[in-house]
């Protein structure tokens, strides 16, 4: 066969290819795909920055002896459960009692005096003066009766109110000295947070609702009250912030209180529109002529069940919501409203 032949039967082959390949039909376009629309929203958000805190009871108080005096009775074991008024500490102070029984006698003795003086101004044997002066002499008697039963008092320290014991300064025959320090007592009651706050971050009004993460769960909390003036070792303010009646927590707890550092803008889109393949989130997008558009995002988190948008995305525009598994880039879509 010559090259000329050959080269005749190669044209005639390609061309048969060619109208084969020319009267196949074309493949059928996809059918529109019907989806949920929804917009991208761009929205003002409050920015938080979390601050270390620490639990703390809203009751507490450090009991100390308000006379001197050996302790008599038992004293209360740690992590002890006490009523508000029960007695925790029993002081023996022998002569505040003396005080107190010479200060009724001094009482009962003016009294006697008095009654008698008052007999006689009745019959017109003694003057006016000298019951004034018995009557001056009683009231002061009466003050001192009353100054040393205070003082006797004092010698049963009783619980301001219904706690437990944290710790104890004193045992059962330690003398206490006045102004001692016996016991420490923690409410349960009623729990806060107390936390630091730099001078550079805002001030927010009391009774402002704050969320408080203590060991994986999420507390709301409420402002009680912040200080003023800032502390000039540290540039922080103490703040303390009430916790729930029935709040997962306890007293000595690390926390970490979502404090409010200003507000930013933020693009927001329904959860259900972001679909993940491998590491990357993506959403479809409704572009030109109804067709699908692919978009690589990057997410920042939720907020209110709604994802933050930081990149991929414009406000106006719509996504899919729960877009179907086939979907495909440039597929047309019939949106529904």
């Amino acid at each position: 066969m010559t090259l000329r032949s050959a080269l005749l039967l190669l044209a005639i082959a390609g061309l048969t290819a060619c109208r084969r390949d020319s009267a196949r039909p074309a493949a059928a376009a996809p059918p529109a795909a019907p989806v949920a629309v929804a917009r991208v929203e761009s929205v003002p958000l409050v920015r938080h920055q979390p601050l270390a805190g620490t639990v703390r009871p809203a009751d507490r108080a450090t009991l100390s002896a308000r006379v001197a005096g050996a302790v008599t009775g038992p004293v209360p074991a740690l992590g002890a459960a006490v009523n508000s008024g029960a007695v925790l500490v029993t002081l023996g102070a022998d002569e505040v009692r003396a005080r107190l029984a010479q200060a009724r006698a001094g009482l009962d003795q003016v009294d006697r005096e008095l009654a008698r003086e008052q007999s006689l101004l009745e019959r017109g044997a003694t003057t006016a003066e000298n019951v004034r002066v018995l009557e001056d002499q009683r009231r002061a008697a009466a003050a001192a009766v009353a100054e040393a039963a205070a003082l006797q008092s004092y010698t049963s320290v009783t619980a301001p109110f219904a706690g437990v014991v944290t710790r104890r300064h004193v045992e059962t025959g330690d003398f206490a000295a006045a102004g001692a320090p016996l016991l420490d007592l923690e409410g349960t009651t009623r729990l806060r947070v107390e936390v630091d706050v730099p001078e550079s971050l805002a001030t927010p009004m009391t009774g402002t609702d704050l969320t408080v993460e203590a060991g994986g769960t999420t507390l709301a909390g409420r402002l009680a009250e912040i200080s003023p003036a800032a502390d000039p070792a540290t540039r922080t303010r103490l703040a303390k912030i009430d916790l729930p009646a029935a709040a997962a927590a306890r007293s000595g707890q690390f926390v970490r209180v979502l404090w409010p550092a200003g507000t930013v803008t933020a693009l927001l889109v329904p959860a259900n529109a972001l679909t993940r393949f491998g590491q990357m989130e993506q959403v479809f997008v409704v572009g030109a002529a109804n067709r699908a558009e692919l978009r690589l995002v990057r997410t920042g988190g939720r907020e209110g069940g709604r994802l933050v948008i930081l990149a991929g995305l414009e406000a106006g525009e719509t996504v899919v919501l729960d877009p179907a598994p086939a979907l495909r880039e440039g597929q047309a879509l019939e949106v529904r409203r």
